[in-house]
C-alpha cells in the first residue's frame, strides 16, 4: 500500500451566531482588507450584512465581489482577481455555497501565483504558495468546500469542469459554520445540497483512496444526513436539523482529504460543464444509479453505509446488506422529490459525449468498481430512459 496522508489546514469554528467573529478572525490572521466573494442571491437575502457588521465594528476596510454564478467559469476568476488587486485587498472572505468558496480559492491561486486559473488545472502547473488568508462562511450544507483542498472551475470553451488544488496550500484558513445563515434556504436547495454532502461521504468512504481518518468523518456525515436531511427539508426552521446538516457537510468535505471521489462526481462535474445545472442536484439524481453499479466493488463498506443510514442489516448476507444502501439512498431521493435528469434538457443523443467526458474525468480512477466508457453509457441510459 502506498504512503497516504491527511492534512487539515483549516480551523473550524461553528455554532449559531459564529459569523459575528469574522472580523476578529481576520485580525488574528494578520489581515484587515478582505475581498468578500459572494453572489447576488446571498446579498438579496441579507446575509452579506451579517458579515459586514462585525467588519465595520472593527473599522476594517473591505471590497465586495458579488458576481459569482453557479459552475463558476474561468473568466469570472480573472475578474475577481482584478477586483482583489484594484482594491489592494490582503485576504478573502467567501460567503455562499460551493461556487463562492471555489471562486475565492481560485482567486487566491491567481493573485499569489499570477497567470490564469487554467494554468493550475490539476496535473499542470503546481500550486507552490499558500493563498492569502481566507475565511469560508458557507450558506448551504452541501459542498463542504469550506474545508476541502479543491476548487472546481468551468472551462466554457472545452465544456468541462476541472479541478484545482489537491494541496493544503489552497485550503481556507478558517471555516465559520453558522447554521443561522442556512435557516432561510429553500427546501429544494436544502435537498440538493444535502444530497451533495451525502455523495461526498459515500464516495470518499468507498473510493480507492479511503483511509481510516476519512472513513471516520465520512461515516458520521452519512449518519447525520440519514437522520436529519428529511427534517431540514420538511421544516427549514428546525435548528437541530440545520446544525447537524451543517456539520455533516463539513465532515463530508473533510473526508476528501487530499484525494478525489468516484463516478458520481466524474459524471456530475463533467455534466455540469456541458449543461449548466446545479451540482448538488446532479449528484442527487446520479447517486442511486452509480451506487447500484458500484456496490459489488466493496460490499462490506456498502453494508456499513446501509447501517449508517438506519437500515437493519442484522442476519443478512453481506450482498443483501450492501443492496440496502442503494435502496436507502433511492428512497431518500424519492422522498426529497429529486427531478429526473431529463429535466435539465439532456437527451439520449447526448449520451456518447457525456459518457466520454465522464470516463476522461480524473475522478474515474478512484471509483471502487472498474469503469469503462460503456459503463458510463449504461448508467446514462438508465438516467435518461
Amino acid at each position: 500500500m502506498p504512503v497516504q496522508f491527511w492534512e487539515q489546514p483549516t480551523a473550524i469554528k461553528h455554532g449559531f451566531g459564529s459569523v459575528s467573529i469574522a472580523g476578529e478572525e481576520l485580525l488574528r490572521l494578520g489581515a484587515g482588507a478582505p475581498l468578500i466573494v459572494t453572489d447576488k442571491g446571498v446579498v438579496a437575502a441579507g446575509l452579506l450584512d451579517k458579515v459586514l457588521e462585525p467588519l465595520r465594528g472593527l473599522g476594517l476596510k473591505y471590497a465586495v465581489f458579488d458576481e459569482v454564478v453557479g459552475n463558476p467559469p474561468v473568466a469570472l476568476i480573472g475578474k475577481g482577481s482584478e477586483t482583489f488587486r484594484k482594491h489592494a485587498c490582503d485576504s478573502l472572505i467567501a460567503l455562499g455555497g460551493g461556487s463562492s468558496m471555489d471562486t475565492a480559492k481560485a482567486i487566491g491561486v491567481e493573485v499569489t501565483h499570477g497567470g490564469c486559473i487554467l494554468d493550475y488545472e490539476y496535473g499542470k502547473e503546481p500550486i507552490v504558495h499558500r493563498i492569502p488568508p481566507m475565511i469560508a462562511i458557507p450558506t448551504t450544507a452541501g459542498t463542504g468546500s469550506e474545508v476541502t483542498l479543491w476548487a472546481v472551475i468551468t472551462d466554457q470553451e472545452r465544456k468541462i469542469k476541472f479541478n484545482v488544488g489537491g494541496t493544503p496550500l489552497i485550503g481556507p484558513h478558517v471555516a465559520l459554520i453558522d447554521p443561522e445563515l442556512m435557516m432561510g434556504l429553500p427546501a429544494h436547495l436544502t435537498a440538493w445540497t444535502g444530497m451533495d454532502a451525502l455523495s461526498h461521504a459515500i464516495e470518499c468512504y468507498t473510493c480507492a483512496y479511503a483511509q481510516p481518518v476519512t472513513d471516520a468523518v465520512a461515516l458520521l456525515a452519512i449518519e447525520y444526513i440519514g437522520k436529519y436531511l428529511r427534517r431540514a427539508v420538511a421544516y427549514g426552521q428546525d435548528r437541530e436539523a440545520r446544525y447537524k446538516m451543517a456539520m455533516a457537510a463539513t465532515l463530508a468535505g473533510m473526508s476528501y482529504g487530499v484525494d478525489s471521489a468516484g463516478a458520481i462526481h466524474a459524471m456530475a462535474q463533467s455534466f455540469g460543464g456541458y449543461i449548466d445545472a446545479h451540482h448538488g442536484y446532479l449528484t442527487a439524481v446520479m447517486m442511486p444509479v452509480v451506487m447500484n453499479y458500484n456496490w459489488m466493488g466493496c460490499p462490506e463498506k456498502y453494508a456499513r453505509i446501509a447501517q449508517a443510514l438506519g437500515e437493519d442489516i442484522k442476519g443478512l448476507k453481506i450482498e443483501d446488506a450492501a443492496k440496502l444502501a442503494v435502496h436507502a439512498v433511492s428512497e431518500l431521493a424519492k422522498d426529497l422529490e429529486i427531478p429526473p435528469l431529463s429535466s435539465t434538457g439532456a437527451k439520449r443523443e447526448d449520451i456518447p459525449f457525456l459518457a466520454r467526458i465522464a470516463f476522461e474525468d480524473p475522478q474515474t480512477i478512484g471509483n471502487p468498481r472498474d469503469l469503462t466508457y460503456d459503463s458510463y453509457v449504461r448508467m446514462y441510459e438508465e438516467l435518461l430512459r
